[in-house]
């Protein structure tokens, strides 16, 4: 794993300051500690840190073809690599490494931008070709790798794999981008290809953008989507028997490697399926790494051990306090832009322990998506139902106002809290879902936030990203409309983003098999009854996984890897909060109301309702502004100019 970063005239050739694209590739060191490279040529600077995974001795990067004409700066794996090589030595190409980087010049010399199609894996990789003056950037299909970028407005293109690179730079604008303030707000994180700051993108997933000097800046360009068919005839034990073959291998193509190796396991049905199929493709016991919560209310390490002493792994267990919460300064300058699934504490800390016994480590992220997991899917499709009972006509208005007169249910289980469901039922499908994934919905945001604020968004609503989506996922079946927008948006925008930047914090690897690209495009051939039935999420996993894991594994509830926000925010978190939500900083924005977040801090630490997750959100958003902006906040100055941006 690595850091990339570059800067590109687009329209000349003006010398590149090798000081300003030092800075900007030391600022990810932490990415790639093993060694540095630049390439510098007139208009153009690439910049790589080495993080040593495959091919020790000649992997450097920058990495060059033959003549040296074109050259690539490359974050990732390309798990196909070696089948890929004699395809490639067969049209003529020589290989001077056995590193799967030079795969890329190679198959960008024969097949052009194409090249990303043929690619198995998860990569972020800039790549410049002399002979045509083109930078070519392109980012893997579910977005597992990050790549940023921005266009100033001298025609200098700036790209990284963090922001924090392309603000090293000097150049690009610290304004923040009302309308990625609002996406924030509403879903945890800033959705692609919305950046924090209104200069900079982020390169959606399964995107590429080519940049040709000399001519206007291009944009980016999809090669790949999944459809989700649900046409395949397969039985329940064939499928089981299919999916068996296909995880394992994709955990076999990502076990390659020349550095120490392990798992993630939390005790959970996807690290364990991974860890149990990995003991069987492994000479040598499985090294895996798992931490501990001292409040049982938060703590899987005993089911963790049962999977582990089951397949006699090397496991490594750490013990972490449940009021973990020193890290929240860390996190705001790990992650450059407001972040607040406060999961990444306990991600941060597992990967801190991974990396004291191996470099790469394979996790179970992507299960949840891919085989229908969460429970909000099973809501989700409880609420269909009565969706469909009923004309939109007679819903709409008969839900609605029984969800405004039902009192609201805080500490109900959320199969009870009546008036969320009532809330639910009056929505359209795509509504219902982004309602139930919002962590301020938008009546609390309406509250939450100033006039001046919402004359600046002009009407802008983070739905928005979810509507453009839906008009693209080509089915009406529930379950697959929503896993289709879980995909884009929350994996990527959330669970990607977290791993990434808490593994790279400690120079770890991780790879993820349940999100090969192959595998999700099987399952989203299969019919949905096969992911949820009845009230039993990731039926078919279950299943497979039988003859290796057992039941109380496989059908206990789901915990998930959460920490007790509700409990830190009125006890040793109470001071902070109050100070953070209601200091000078959001102030000085004027972008909040005040009245509103006296409210929400008063409410919570009384006891009155439980708003600990808007309060985990304004506190982290406290901490991006002491942390990455500059003292003096910086805001729009003129809104006109800020108009909504979606994935092309």
């Amino acid at each position: 794993m690595c850091g990339i970063t570059g800067i590109f005239d687009t329209r000349g050739k003006r010398e590149i300051n090798r000081a300003v694209l030092t800075r900007m590739n030391e600022s990810q060191h932490h990415r790639g500690p093993d060694e540095g490279g630049l390439h510098i040529e007139a208009g153009l600077g690439l910049g790589h840190r080495r993080l040593s995974i495959i091919d020790l001795s000649t992997g450097q990067q920058p990495l060059y073809n033959e003549d040296q004409s074109v050259c690539v700066v490359f974050n990732g794996e390309i798990y196909n690599y070696q089948e890929l090589i004699p395809e490639l030595q067969a049209l003529g190409h020589v290989f001077h490494s056995r590193s799967d980087t030079e795969v890329i010049v190679h198959a960008w010399e024969a097949w052009g931008e194409d090249c990303v199609k043929r690619f198995r894996g998860m990569f972020a990789f800039a790549l410049w070709d002399r002979n045509c003056e083109t930078l070519f950037l392109a980012r893997d299909r579910l977005a597992v790798k990050p790549l940023y970028y921005a266009l100033l407005p001298d025609g200098t293109f700036l790209f990284g794999s963090e922001l924090k690179s392309l603000l090293a730079h000097g150049g690009l604008a610290r304004d923040m981008d009302p309308l990625a303030v609002e996406e924030y707000f509403a879903l945890g994180y800033v959705a692609e290809p919305r950046t924090i700051f209104r200069q900079a993108r982020k390169l959606p997933p399964a995107h590429t953008l080519a940049l040709r000097r000399g001519q206007p800046a291009g944009v980016p360009k999809e090669y790949w989507d999944v459809r989700f068919t649900l046409n395949s005839p397969i039985a329940a034990d064939e499928a089981c028997h299919q999916l068996t073959e296909k995880l394992s291998e994709s955990i076999r193509l990502r076990m390659i490697s020349e550095v120490p190796l392990g798992a993630f396991l939390s005790g959970g049905v996807d690290s364990s399926a991974v860890v149990a199929l990995m003991a069987g493709l492994s000479s040598e016991p499985v090294n895996t790494c798992s931490i501990a919560f001292n409040d049982p209310a938060f703590n899987e390490a005993e089911f963790a051990k049962t999977v582990a002493d089951r397949y006699h792994t090397n496991h490594h267990v750490e013990m972490v306090e449940s009021d973990d919460f020193d890290l929240i300064d860390t996190l705001a300058r790990l992650y450059d832009e407001p972040y607040a699934d406060s999961s990444a504490i306990p991600t941060y800390r597992v990967c801190q322990l991974a990396r004291k016994h191996v470099t790469v480590a394979l996790s179970g992220d992507g299960g949840d998506e891919t085989f229908g997991g969460y429970r909000r899917y099973r809501l989700h499709l409880m609420e269909e139902r009565l969706r469909s009972a009923l004309p939109r006509a007679i819903r709409r208005p008969l839900f609605s106002l029984l969800g405004r007169v039902y009192p609201k249910a805080d500490w109900a289980p959320r199969m009870f809290r009546a008036k969320t469901t009532f809330e639910g039922v009056a929505r359209s499908s795509v509504e219902a879902y982004f309602h139930s994934v919002s962590i301020l919905r938008d009546p609390m945001r309406a509250q939450l936030f100033s006039d001046k604020f919402k004359s600046e968004i002009a009407g802008y609503n983070a739905l928005d990203v979810f509507e453009h989506h839906a008009g693209r996922a080509g089915t009406e079946d529930p379950l697959a409309l929503i896993q289709y927008l879980d995909l884009k948006t929350y994996l990527v925008g959330d669970i990607n983003t977290k791993v990434d930047r808490a593994s790279m914090a400690h120079s770890l690897e991780v790879r993820e098999p349940l999100m090969d690209h192959e595998l999700v495009e099987w399952l989203a051939t299969l019919p949905s009854s096969l992911k949820v039935r009845g009230q039993e999420g990731k039926y078919l996993l279950k299943k497979a996984m039988e003859p290796h894991l057992p039941q109380d594994i496989l059908y206990r509830p789901k915990m998930g890897f959460s920490v007790p926000l509700a409990r830190w925010l009125r006890g040793p978190l109470k001071e902070r909060a109050r100070q953070a939500v209601l200091g000078p900083r959001l102030a000085a924005t004027g972008w909040f109301n005040h009245e509103y977040l006296q409210h929400l801090v008063d409410a919570h630490q009384s006891g009155a309702r439980d708003y600990s997750a808007p309060l985990w959100t304004l506190l982290m958003f406290e901490a991006f502004l002491r942390n990455v902006l500059d003292e003096s906040i910086i805001v729009p100055t003129n809104p006109s100019n800020t108009q909504p941006v979606v994935p092309s």
